[in-house]
């Protein structure tokens, strides 16, 4: 029992108060997070659209994506965290509502377009918000027990999903709506602005200086490249690998029993990983995760059983595993505290490209070459991916550590917006009752 209490104070115990209010706020989010999951039934089925006209929609959401996280980013730095994320989750919920009830077609690819953008929009103010709460050395753990929530969420949404389309397919933009709605009002509400306004010191980046600095900042620009070289492999078990497993007979169920192993293992699993990689270099750490996922697909290409295919799914979501909460604590090292949100945003943006060009390239390459050398190539660019980790690693470290000496407090740092007194929180939601890591 000591040893479980022990482990348990260890992987959760001492996080800030506003750290367990967006936890909270990523579950619920998350456990709402219903017409993704279905849209492309949904567009199908219940609308009647063609796959192509389905395929239009749902890349429009990504456009509209790529260009929310970009402005959500230069909003989080310049408005603030708070009314950025507000704002955004209350444009996202009316949006939803807005797609349900849209009947023709170009209705339907407007709404997915602003809902694209207004939902991505929040996710660089939440990031840069996680990190302005969560002290440096607690970050790996927060990230970590994020990352679990967000799977916890999903893995349940995908069940709850398909008893709330039994009533109907509006039912599934209202709650999705609805769970949006309380995400921002628990943020906003109980976590307060997390941004600090820094003197500008001499030589430092202006805000309208922003975009030079980090186009200008190469061992940043070469992490984010790696993140969409790994995006571009991990985004195949949305898009070919459903594909892959209809030509081995297997069925869409078969499929979906299959791929809910990953979400499964994260969240019996995640919560394991900190100690495991706590003190090891994290360059190694990403090499290992991306040798690791780049091995998992790559068996794919010789897969034919369904117990063949989860296997391959238990392997690459063991990188995943390995990689996400590392890439969260060294995306937060790498940027610089005033130009947070931009820097989210940009990493953000890697995901929105791999979103709309994984299924175009995996695609291409299993038309033209073949299905064995879509998943040879991935394990062949994990491999790469390692190596380039290896060579890379050591400028991030010395990066990181040149920003952790300026921002280093030297001189007052004034606070825009005072946060809520520690004790008030600390009565609200205690980091160190269980109830807050289930």
């Amino acid at each position: 029992m000591r040893t479980v209490r022990g482990w348990f104070q260890d992987t959760a115990g001492g996080l800030p108060a506003r750290f367990w209010y967006l936890w909270t706020g990523t579950l619920i989010n998350r456990l709402g997070s219903f017409v993704l999951v279905f849209l492309a039934i949904y567009l199908t089925q219940e609308r009647g659209f063609s796959a192509s006209q389905a395929g239009l929609v749902i890349g429009l959401w990504g456009v509209g994506g790529a260009v929310g996280t970009t402005i959500g980013g230069t909003l989080a730095d310049r408005w603030g965290r708070r009314p950025t994320l507000f704002t955004a989750q209350l444009g996202g919920a009316v949006m939803m509502l807005a797609l349900g009830l849209a009947r023709p077609l170009w209705a339907v690819a407007l709404g997915a377009l602003l809902l694209g953008a207004f939902a991505e929009a929040a996710r660089p103010a939440f990031g840069a918000m996680m990190i302005d709460v969560v002290p440096e050395k607690d970050r790996l753990r927060a990230f970590s027990l994020n990352y679990w929530a967000i799977n916890l969420g999903f893995a349940s949404a995908a069940v709850l999903a398909g008893f709330a389309a039994q009533a109907g397919y509006l039912l599934l933009f209202i709650i999705d709506a609805a769970t949006t709605l309380v995400t921002a009002l628990i943020i906003f509400t109980r976590v307060g602005e997390t941004r600090r306004a820094r003197p500008v010191s001499k030589g430092a980046a202006a805000p309208t200086g922003a975009l030079r600095t980090i186009l200008a900042d190469r061992v940043f620009l070469g992490f984010v490249a790696l993140n969409l070289f790994a995006a571009l492999i991990f985004l195949q078990h949305i898009s070919m690998l459903p594909i892959a497993m209809g030509d081995s007979g297997l069925s869409p169920a078969t499929y979906g029993t299959v791929i809910a192993l990953n979400g499964v293992l994260i969240v019996v699993g995640q919560l394991f990983v900190p100690r495991l990689i706590r003190g090891r270099s994290r360059s190694h750490v990403l090499a290992l995760a991306a040798l690791v996922t780049g091995v998992g697909f790559g068996l794919t290409a010789f897969a034919e059983a369904a117990w063949f295919y989860g296997l391959t799914v238990l392997i690459w979501t063991l990188g995943e595993m390995l990689q996400s909460p590392s890439n969260a604590t060294l995306i937060a090292e790498l940027s610089p505290g005033e130009l947070r949100g931009r820097y989210q945003g940009v990493f953000s943006l890697s995901w929105q490209i791999a979103g709309a060009a994984a299924p175009i390239l995996g695609g291409l390459i299993r038309e033209h070459a073949g299905n064995s050398t879509l998943w040879v190539g991935c394990a062949i660019l994990g491999g790469a991916m390692a190596v380039a980790h290896l060579i890379s690693g050591p400028a991030r470290e010395r990066r990181a550590v040149a920003l952790r000496s300026v921002a280093t407090p030297t001189e007052p740092v004034t606070v825009i917006e005072p946060p809520a007194p520690q004790a008030a929180e600390a009565a609200a939601i205690s980091p160190a009752e269980p109830a807050h890591a289930n």
